[in-house]
Parts: structure tokens; C-alpha cells; sequence
């Protein structure tokens, strides 16, 4: 015999939502990465440098608040279809 099925935990939507914007935020980071290899591949370039040139306030508030656009974005269009 099944079992009924469970309300979802409380926190599971916050969980849910943190889990998708962090991981849009790991997609753009390492897109930064890659960009910033491909644009200055120069002599002496460490992953450090790349790093320290990737990692400003400045990338980290785009890259949050561009991931809460599309994590509102598609659980509109999830819950529209």
C-alpha cells in the first residue's frame, strides 16, 4: 500500500531557491574565468591572478543579482507550464 504523500518541509523552497541561484552564480564565475584566460593568456598568467581578477564586489553583486532575475524568471515560466 502507498503512502500518502508528505508536506514539503518548510525550508525546502528557501533550499531550493539557494541551491539554483548558487549554482547560476558557479556558471558565470567560471565563465568570467574562462573569458579572462582566453582574453589575457599572457606570459606569467597564474590561476591566481585570474582569481584576484575575477573576484571583485563588483562581479559578485552582478552575478547575484542576475541570478535571483532568472531564478524568478523561469519559476514563473516552471509554474506557467
Amino acid at each position: 500500500m502507498p503512502l500518502p504523500p508528505q508536506p514539503p518541509h518548510p525550508l525546502s523552497h528557501v533550499l531550493r531557491a539557494l541551491i539554483e541561484v548558487s549554482f547560476i552564480v558557479f556558471l558565470f564565475y567560471s565563465n568570467l574565468l574562462m573569458g579572462e584566460f582566453n582574453r589575457a593568456a599572457g606570459h606569467g598568467k597564474t590561476l591566481a591572478v585570474a582569481l584576484g581578477n575575477i573576484f571583485t564586489i563588483t562581479n559578485f553583486s552582478i552575478a547575484i543579482l542576475a541570478a535571483t532575475v532568472a531564478y524568478i524568471v523561469f519559476e514563473t515560466l516552471r509554474k506557467k507550464l
